[in-house]
């Protein structure tokens, strides 16, 4: 989802790019090289220099290209809650998710709760608007709905439907993907279902 969340970004900016993939568990030395802190992706790389971690790209993209359909408020009070609620989702939505497919039994019951809370908090910060940004598409409608294509995968395992708890959010997801700055840049969440469950197996969380 993280490096979702950067081609997402600049499609919305229309900028053209070199997508280069990386084979995680096998990483190249050009990955290690351009991110020698985290050793992770997404990096981009402009000007012949690297940016790492996913939303800090998001706001180097704002920056650079600020004149281009803008993702943060003009009003700076605006900005800081649109980064508060970014870090809320890498530290709550994505800790919670993480732990949904990687236990199971009473953990995984609370991972469920803790990841259905979290998105009615962002639901409730949502509110009655179609975008978190208010009637535009911004940093904060990126730093989420790339975790959608994730969804399958937790409501697969966690034997829940999210739609349920969550209907607004779930009307804001299908807002997002008629954008096709989203559609073609989100994983198949089928695919992602399967090989989370491969993970499980591989892993002996599921015999």
């Amino acid at each position: 989802m993280f490096g979702m969340r950067v081609r997402v970004a600049l499609a919305e900016k229309g900028i053209e790019y070199e997508r280069r993939e990386d084979n995680l568990a096998n990483k190249s030395q050009f990955l290690l090289e351009m991110n020698p802190i985290h050793k992770k992706v997404p990096v981009l790389i402009h000007n012949k220099k690297p940016i790492c971690e996913s939303l800090i790209i998001v706001q180097y993209i704002e920056e650079v290209w600020k004149d281009k359909s803008p993702l943060l408020p003009s009003d700076p009070y605006q900005r800081a809650q649109a980064r508060f609620w970014g870090d809320f989702i890498d530290k709550k939505v994505y800790e919670s998710g993480t732990k949904i497919w990687t236990t199971k039994g009473e953990e995984l019951e609370k991972a469920k709760k803790d990841f259905i809370e979290s998105l009615k908090l962002l639901e409730g910060e949502l509110g009655d608007e179609p975008y978190f940004g208010g009637e535009e598409f911004g940093y904060l409608d990126v730093a989420l709905i790339t975790f959608y294509s994730w969804f399958h995968a937790y409501e697969t395992i966690g034997d829940f439907s999210i739609e349920q708890h969550c209907p607004k959010l779930m009307e804001w997801v299908k807002r997002c993907m008629e954008r096709e700055s989203v559609s073609k840049s989100l994983g198949d969440p089928h695919k992602i279902c399967d090989f989370v469950l491969m993970l499980r197996k591989k892993y002996g969380i599921d015999q």
